[in-house]
Order: C-alpha cells, then sequence, then structure tokens
C-alpha cells in the first residue's frame, strides 16, 4: 500500500530551499472526485481543509501549513470541504 507522507509546518527555510513558492497554484472549490497520481505530486496548502481517501486505505485529513507528498500510482477520492489554495510540482 502507498503512503501519503504530511509535514505539517515545515520552517519558511524550507519552503526555500524547496523552491515551492515558485511552483504553480492550483485551486478547487468544495466537491468531492476521484484521482490517479501517473507521477508523485508535492504540494504545499495554502488554504483549505480537505480529506483524501486511498484506494483500499485510510482517509487522510490535509489543510493550509501541510507539505505533501503523494505517491506514484496511487488511486483515491478527494472530498474538498474548504475551497484549497495550493503550490504543486509533479514528477
Amino acid at each position: 500500500m502507498t503512503n501519503i507522507e504530511i509535514q505539517s509546518n515545515p520552517g519558511v527555510k524550507t519552503l526555500e530551499q524547496r523552491g515551492i513558492t515558485s511552483w504553480p497554484i492550483w485551486e478547487k472549490e468544495v466537491s468531492e472526485f476521484p484521482w490517479h497520481y501517473d507521477e508523485q505530486e508535492v504540494c504545499y496548502f495554502l488554504e483549505g481543509e480537505v480529506t483524501v481517501t486511498p484506494e483500499g486505505g485510510k482517509p487522510v485529513k490535509i489543510g493550509k501549513g501541510d507539505l505533501v507528498t503523494f505517491p506514484v500510482g496511487m488511486s483515491c477520492v478527494w472530498k474538498v470541504h474548504k475551497p484549497v489554495r495550493k503550490h504543486y510540482k509533479f514528477g
């Protein structure tokens, strides 16, 4: 089974070292949808609150201030509770 890695409130230094503020921004309204990761995604939540449930796994709550790594090959369902705004990078 694949794991979602979450680092809550990483320091400014971590964000700067990874160049996160230069990554594109993705926004999504309150909704629910299936998703499959063809490649790894690393993202940093600027706003919002979601529950991501991996296929065959337990729900994971993610929100503002979380630096998250979604593994390649994972299928899941995203449930957006509060509108999301995040920096993201694939690969």
